[in-house]
């Protein structure tokens, strides 16, 4: 593709022909864009995994959320900012827990942090399971009677 302004040629690089593709020459970014452009999947990883073997397995799972794994890129970059404000121990201790209960995103490992849940351990039923709640005999649930 060509682009002119007032007549003069100012950009041109190749057109892609693969239908919902697209092509862009890193020079013709914006500074900010082109920052992000050079961030990797497997930098972020690295970065994460020397934090700690739990962060790493979080920032995986959040790589893998969007189907373009660019798009996760800022809130891989938020998650691991974390480490400036609480460390790097108990980001990773915040990370465990939240693989614990199963919520491995960035809201939920910044939920633990704000609360210092990472600090606190676990609570386990004695089967090693997380304790389920028995709705059957809540005082709110009405039941098949109810509607006789």
């Amino acid at each position: 593709m060509t682009f002119y302004s007032s007549g003069q040629r100012v950009a041109s690089h190749p057109r892609s022909y693969r239908q919902g593709a697209h092509s862009t020459c890193a020079e013709h970014m914006p500074g900010t864009h082109r920052a992000v452009h050079e961030w990797s999947s497997e930098r972020f990883t690295s970065w994460a995994n020397e934090i700690g073997t739990h962060t790493g397995e979080v920032v995986g799972h959040l790589l893998q959320r969007k189907r373009h794994q660019e798009q996760n890129y800022r809130t891989v970059l938020a998650l691991l900012s974390n480490a400036k404000k609480y460390g790097r121990s108990r980001l990773n201790e915040a990370c465990g827990r939240a693989l614990q209960i199963n919520s491995p995103t960035r809201s939920s490992v910044e939920s633990i942090l704000k609360n210092g849940l990472d600090q606190l351990a676990l609570e386990r039923s004695v089967d090693g399971g997380q304790e389920e709640l028995d709705l059957d005999h809540h005082e709110n649930v009405r039941g098949q009677h109810y509607y006789h």
